[in-house]
């Protein structure tokens, strides 16, 4: 059975842009990686997926998503902003396109091409007042200067990872509606933390456990944070903008500091 999502009004390439990044992140499943929902077909303005029966989500099934997840991520990719594997149009978060152009440094990518790129749109919408807008550029100005760049390969990540897009199967967890580029895996780890993601713990302990995070990963949650918050920020009102302003200062503290 098939689930079809169709919108005739659909920036060119955005369905094709879904496929690609569902393909490219399903790759890694058979080293391991996390499970993703089947593309059947797309074509501009529809794609037909694989129909999909939810369960309620256990620990062990959170734990052997992290395990999956973290294998997801090792499949790597050949820099920060890569876009998946054979696409080369438009990429999107949500409705919102944003850009995949590949570069050498975490921090220059996600600062110029992750969280600058929303706020003036959040901004425009009075969802960003100047004294957060000041301090989210302050960190992406340190970002650009190689402050948040750490030694991580570029990995294969989901880009959007809020717990609307785990679904619980009867297989176990399931990806849909990715982001997917090159990123940073802790990105994708502080975006399941953010939403309330059902045994979230449980996730985090099996993924160190099989992909050991580099130490202080927790307090770089509010960084790698930046970029949803700006997206919810743009769309969704002033008190994103207030969580963004937040996480900035937050990451501030951690890269002046």
């Amino acid at each position: 059975m098939a689930f079809i999502k169709s919108n005739p009004d659909a920036p060119d390439g955005f369905f094709e842009a879904e496929a690609a990044g569902l393909n490219w992140l399903s790759a890694a499943e058979a080293g391991g990686g996390a499970r993703v929902v089947r593309v059947e077909s797309v074509m501009p303005g529809r794609i037909e997926l694989r129909q999909l029966e939810g369960v309620r989500p256990t620990p062990d099934a959170a734990a052997d998503f992290g395990r999956a997840l973290a294998e997801t991520h090792r499949a790597g990719a050949s820099a920060f902003g890569q876009s998946p594997d054979g696409w080369h149009g438009p990429t999107f978060i949500g409705s919102r396109p944003q850009q995949c152009v590949p570069d050498d440094s975490w921090g220059r990518f996600y600062a110029q091409q992750r969280v600058r790129p929303f706020l003036d749109i959040a901004d425009s919408a009075g969802a960003l007042d100047s004294r957060d807008r000041f301090d989210v550029e302050r960190v992406c100005d340190l970002l650009e200067r190689g402050a948040g760049d750490d030694g991580e390969p570029a990995s294969r990540i989901h880009g959007d990872l809020w717990s609307g897009n785990v679904l619980w199967t009867v297989d176990g967890a399931t990806l849909i509606d990715p982001a997917a580029h090159g990123g940073h895996r802790e990105t994708d780890l502080a975006m399941l933390q953010l939403f309330g993601t059902p045994w979230c713990e449980e996730i985090l302990r099996a993924y160190d456990e099989s992909f050991a995070l580099r130490p202080g990963w927790r307090q770089r949650v509010a960084l790698h944070q930046l970029h949803p918050l700006a997206v919810h920020a743009a769309g969704h009102g002033a008190a994103y903008g207030r969580a963004l302003g937040e996480a900035a200062r937050s990451a501030l503290s951690l890269l002046a500091g």
